[in-house]
């Protein structure tokens, strides 16, 4: 699937990199003379190519028309069916056609009818010049409908775009109980709508590109001007050119290929599903991408503190949103460490466990057949299996399913002495903390480390899981995204950015967007009255 694209410095990675450019130097060399061609003066010569090079594909429809006022002048319109409003196709493209009153010169070039029709006869928002087939065949597989007229070498393509879409619905994957109900769909359009119904500002900038050699898909950045950093936005344009790809079919390519980091399990671009968080995010001078066909937007440069914010944390109380963060951070350490603790207590540390507990512990252990730390796996795996199943299963199923089978193979495998209830409680619990993360991407990195931590615990006790932790921060600490410190504001360390961390402080105490994140016009606000005035130092 791939084609080429830099993965790195590396000296084999360039190697590769200029041999399938030498590779495919004849076939982009047979392409780009057809693509950069104009269009024939006989329609029917343009007919008979787009049937060629469509392979008589029974979706596009080609409509003949006789302008009457002009005579019998000829025009061609050709369209996809299903990716175009028909009723605004007839009233706005096909009656203005054939009704409307052209000039009365006689000798009017095809190309001086061609612009009139543009400039007087036809009532769509967006018409755009055609002047190449690869430009043609891109607008006509958005929506758009190609109008050709007889002896032109040039087309137009208004904007039309219609058919089935998804409406505007709740997210599915960032629920919230106070806030807006509204999430993003799979059209680009509607989803760069709803920032700017959030946003209503001129500063608010957006690029575009159109990146898979055969997907065409569609990605903008977005961006408000003069608060993003001019070197992330010149970094981040420079990734996106070097994407060469036959398809992008979600933000996902996109996200992988332009990442800092290759191999590391924690991810430095966040998703988002939410159109106010993706304001949020622009207002402190980040970075907006979408993707045609998806509802995530990715947002660069990421932070990990950034995974355990919610966009609820801003309309509650400060003291409420600060006790629901410190909740994510404690059930993210839960999720991570728990099982391979309750491993290295009760393999190596047993003078840890208060002398009851112990008793209770050993009696729950006596004809279990395995160690602690092979108990911890089978149940954690066993437990990865039935979440995934409940993923893929139907939703009417799905809830029943993981309801009843976590309880039925709990309780199980307990009367059959395969494991001890204690692991039982272990595994659950841990996986009740799992959930509690508001972004699915850090929540899967804790479950891939979790398996880490349990061969480490398995092996050296604590010893190895402060060993893993150790390697972890310093991970963590050398992590980038797109230049910006992936632990900041804790290393390096900012005290101001500190009041939107782990504890989230009153909004009239955040006067000031992230050090090292806007390029200009850090003030967020400027609020003094008398009752919020902060205390003197």
């Amino acid at each position: 699937m791939f084609r080429t694209y830099k993965q790195g410095n590396g000296s084999a990675g360039k190697k590769a990199d200029k041999r399938i450019t030498k590779a495919e130097m004849h076939e982009k060399e047979q392409l780009q003379p057809f693509a950069e061609k104009a269009l024939f003066t006989s329609l029917e010569q343009n007919m008979e190519t787009m049937k060629r090079e469509l392979g008589e594909s029974q979706d596009i429809i080609y409509r003949e028309l006789t302008l009457t006022d002009r005579g019998h002048t000829k025009a061609l319109i050709v369209y996809v069916q299903g990716m175009v409003d028909d009723e605004r196709l007839d009233h706005f493209v096909i009656q203005p056609m054939h009704g409307g009153k052209y000039p009365e010169e006689a000798n009017l070039e095809p190309a001086e009818l061609l612009a009139f029709m543009k400039n007087n006869l036809l009532s769509t928002g967006i018409i755009n010049d055609l002047c190449d087939w690869k430009l043609l065949f891109q607008k006509l597989f958005m929506g758009y409908c190609v109008i050709m007229i007889e002896g032109a070498t040039q087309a137009i393509g208004t904007n039309v775009v219609g058919g089935a879409r998804r409406s505007v619905e709740e997210p599915k994957t960032e629920m919230a109980i106070r806030g807006p109900r509204e999430g993003f769909t799979e059209s680009i359009r509607t989803n760069t709508s709803l920032i700017r119904r959030k946003i209503r500002s001129p500063k608010l900038w957006m690029e575009q590109w159109t990146i898979g050699e055969i997907s065409q898909t569609p990605v903008c950045i977005m961006y408000v001007k003069d608060l993003a950093d001019e070197n992330v936005l010149t970094d981040l344009r420079e990734r996106l050119e070097e994407i060469q790809i036959d398809g992008i079919l979600e933000s996902g390519y996109i996200e992988e290929l332009i990442t800092d980091q290759k191999w590391s399990p924690f991810p430095t671009i966040m998703s988002v599903e939410r159109p106010d968080a993706v304001a949020g995010n622009l207002l402190e001078g980040r970075i907006a991408i979408f993707v045609d066909g998806t509802p995530f937007v990715l947002i660069v440069p990421t932070i990990l503190n950034m995974f355990f914010q919610a966009s609820e944390d801003y309309y509650q109380r400060f003291d409420i949103a600060t006790f629901l963060r410190l909740l994510r951070f404690v059930s993210f350490l839960i999720a991570l460490l728990m099982p391979s603790i309750y491993v290295a207590i009760v393999g190596y540390h047993q003078e840890m466990i208060p002398t009851q507990l112990l008793l209770k512990l050993a009696a729950q252990r006596e004809g279990v057949p395995f160690p602690a730390y092979l108990e911890a796996f089978i149940m954690e795996f066993v437990f990865e299996i039935l979440r995934e199943a409940v993923v893929r299963m139907p939703s009417a199923a799905g809830n029943t399913i993981s309801i009843v089978g976590g309880l039925v193979i709990g309780q199980s495998v307990v009367e059959a002495g395969i494991v001890s209830p204690a692991v039982v409680i272990v595994v659950s619990f841990t996986a009740i903390a799992s959930f509690v993360s508001p972004n699915y991407s850090l929540g899967i990195a804790a479950r891939l480390l979790r398996f880490l931590l349990l061969l480490a615990a398995s092996t050296l006790g604590f010893y190895g899981i402060g060993l893993v932790v150790l390697l972890l921060l310093l991970h963590l600490s050398n992590l980038r995204s797109f230049g910006m410190p992936y632990i900041k504001p804790f290393a390096p360390m900012y005290l101001k950015d500190m009041k939107d961390t782990l504890v989230r402080a009153p909004l009239w105490m955040m006067r000031e967007r992230p050090e090292k994140l806007a390029s200009s016009n850090r003030v967020r606000q400027d609020i003094e009255t008398e009752h919020r005035k902060e205390p003197q130092q």
